[in-house]
């Protein structure tokens, strides 16, 4: 383990965003991870945790530890005539792994092909795609509990999934991830929820087709990170009452919508903006994707202040068309490294 200093992270955040980190290492191993939340301790700073950096906004300094976690492996744990069990490290490229579990005909992730980031973010905010949350197939997550200074499993009923959440979105000081582990299924049940992707389906109904059909979708639809630096869909697709719905439905009948449990209806967070007008609209260095108005894109060289600007004005615009309010996704991250408030 080295700890390095004033470091560079705009090669490790996708959205390309200057942030200069007051200290930062590379994690790879438990020992590494002990070492360095105890220099942390010992030099009185905070940490940031570090995945693949596709879900957070940087500030241009940050007085922290930046833990960059880099542990690698899958391993086998158990199978029965259903379903087979592997522990993988929170270092994996969340991408590439998918991609592993169709070669090795294990089934129940191809919904979430190209989302991107590491495995070890996946249960943070319950990653999903066309129909499919991570949670589903979580059957624990392996964790250092800084809090009681101990390592252990949280099982998935303990972490809480539902849309875009978790225990470690409620606790985000608390746990670090260094594996998680997966339970899935040795016969494909394809979900197709989506008529977009139904339909790209066409009648090869198989899971090696379904994974090929929704990184085809996503390429077309998103940009890639390296070539219009973004965090992916920036907002989250809201979800409202039925009665609400209803009333809104009456002014804009064609508002793409999915029925949810509790009387609830989720909305189609792209859609709300394209109509507020902002799909391909700029705000000096940032704006929204012209193919894809649920992704917001910085087109040269933008600052967390530049950002800020931009999704700001685009709530203000869906709220006052809609009486919608839109959340981001991505986390906002303070000068010392503590999550921010969105509000403020």
């Amino acid at each position: 383990m080295q700890i390095q200093t004033q470091v560079q992270l705009k090669p490790f955040n996708t959205l390309s965003l200057d942030a200069i980190a007051s200290h930062y290492v590379r994690i790879q191993s438990i020992d590494d991870l002990e070492a360095a939340l105890k220099f942390a301790q010992d030099e009185k700073l905070n940490v940031l945790i570090l995945s693949g950096g596709s879900n957070m906004l940087l500030p241009q300094h940050i007085h922290a530890l930046i833990i960059h976690m880099d542990i690698q492996g899958i391993e086998y744990l158990s199978e029965n005539e259903e379903t087979q069990t592997i522990r993988v490290g929170a270092g994996q490229v969340w991408h590439d792994f998918v991609l592993w579990t169709t070669a090795h005909k294990m089934y129940g992730l191809q919904n979430l092909a190209l989302i991107p980031g590491l495995v070890g973010a996946s249960p943070v905010q319950n990653i999903g795609a066309y129909g499919v949350e991570v949670g589903e197939f979580i059957e624990s997550v392996q964790v250092y509990d800084r809090e009681n200074r101990i390592h252990h499993s949280i099982s998935a009923t303990d972490c809480h999934f539902s849309y875009r959440h978790s225990i470690f979105k409620d606790h985000p000081e608390r746990y670090v991830i260094t594996h998680v582990t997966f339970k899935l299924l040795k016969q494909a049940e394809l979900k197709l929820n989506y008529g977009d992707l139904k339909n790209a389906m066409g009648g090869q109904l198989t899971a090696e087709n379904l994974q090929q059909q929704v990184i085809h979708i996503r390429q077309t639809k998103l940009p890639d990170p390296k070539e219009y630096p973004n965090v992916g869909s920036f907002f989250k697709n809201p979800v409202i009452s039925q009665h609400a719905f209803d009333q809104i439905a009456v002014h804009f009948p064609n508002l793409p919508h999915y029925p949810q449990p509790h009387n609830e209806v989720k909305l189609a967070a792209g859609w709300l903006i394209d109509q507020a007008g902002w799909k391909g609209k700029t705000l000096g260095m940032v704006g929204m994707f012209h193919k894809q108005a649920l992704v917001l894109v910085n087109y040269e060289c933008a600052t967390l202040e530049d950002v800020r600007a931009t999704y700001k004005a685009v709530q203000q615009d869906v709220f006052e068309k809609f009486n919608i309010e839109l959340h981001p996704e991505p986390v906002l991250f303070d000068a010392n490294g503590l999550i921010g408030s969105h509000q403020d």
